[in-house]
């Protein structure tokens, strides 16, 4: 099969939906002219043109609500962020607007929109600019939020929420756009809502998503050397939550670990941590243990980043606490 880089994925999912349905378009900052901040519309307006890959100003909260309109009115739009850090500024078109739509108007007005972008650290980019807002996002009803961790899985996805109904965040991840990845040339959708099991195991489970799931499974590799046999799951999905995939795989392994970019308090994995205990309490046979970001601002300098951040030493710590291994 060939490999094609992340945000190649994501460009074939774009393009493959717009030949599919002209009602769906590209807006955001730099998506044209430029072709993408990161490359991921390249070459997309010169195939499509100016009407439906359009350059925006520097207005996240205009364009977003322009997108929102527009889904109202018929199209699919796709709005795409340079980063999520900077659509804070749209959050009212968002949750107020596309979010409660399908409500306010008594299911005349439907939100078929896609939000997408980058979030969460990439390296030396300090406070403002290494956010998660993945809980954020996902503590609203209406919306749904995906979070890929590799082309193939991005590419399904995406087509999958162009395709949705309701409106779809989607989280990316700076650091993910060169990386390769396996992905057919024919065509495919992946379910929303659909946990993976990206590697068995029967000692502990972990769960992660987006680019922390190279660390879960790099962890795994470092703790079957001390056999200890890790069971991965990549969440995909945050809201709606798999949570019966990683219920099953707890009342098999016994013990969880999260791994969770963001700030720990009232993060996803805090969200994980309760259900997973409301629901397999009597199979746990330790804590359930999370591996999150400080719980801070992110700092500029890198040694401080690194500390910020969970690594593959963090989470074999961890797996180690909870199977009472010293």
């Amino acid at each position: 099969m060939r490999k094609i880089r992340f945000r190649e994925a994501l460009r074939e999912a774009m393009s493959e939906e717009m030949r599919r349905d002209s009602s769906v378009f590209l807006m955001g900052e730099e998506v044209a002219e430029y072709d993408g901040a990161y490359k991921v519309s390249q070459g997309m307006l010169q195939e499509f043109g100016a009407k439906r890959v359009i350059d925006t100003p520097i207005s996240e909260l205009g364009f977003a609500g322009i997108g929102v309109g527009a889904a109202m009115n018929g199209t699919r739009p796709i709005i795409e962020f340079m980063t999520w850090n900077f659509a804070i500024l749209a959050f009212d078109q968002i949750i107020n607007g596309s979010a409660k739509m399908l409500s306010m108007s008594a299911g005349a007005f439907g939100n078929p929109i896609v939000f997408r972008g980058p979030h969460g650290t990439a390296g030396q980019l300090g406070a403002q600019h290494s956010q998660m807002l993945t809980n954020m996002l996902a503590s609203v009803p209406g919306l749904k939020v995906i979070s890929p961790s590799n082309p193939y899985d991005a590419k399904g996805l995406l087509k999958s929420a162009i395709r949705d109904n309701d409106p779809v965040m989607f989280m990316e991840s700076e650091m993910m756009y060169s990386d390769m990845g396996e992905v057919p040339e024919e065509e495919y959708v992946i379910e929303i809502g659909k946990c993976d099991i990206k590697r068995e195991g029967k000692d502990v489970t972990i769960v992660s998503y987006n680019k922390m799931m190279k660390l879960a499974l790099q962890a795994a590799e470092e703790l079957e050397k001390e056999n200890i046999s890790a069971e991965v799951i990549d969440l995909r999905t945050i809201r709606p939550l798999d949570i019966a995939t990683i219920i099953q795989s707890v009342k098999k392994t016994n013990r969880l670990v999260i791994v969770d970019e963001s700030w720990p308090f009232t993060s996803i994995a805090s969200e994980i941590t309760f259900q997973a205990q409301r629901y397999a309490f009597d199979y746990l046979d330790a804590p359930i243990r999370r591996v999150c970001g400080a719980d801070a601002s992110m700092h500029y300098a890198p040694n401080l980043v690194d500390q910020y951040l969970p690594s593959v030493a963090k989470i074999v710590t961890a797996v180690k606490e909870v199977t009472y291994v010293s």
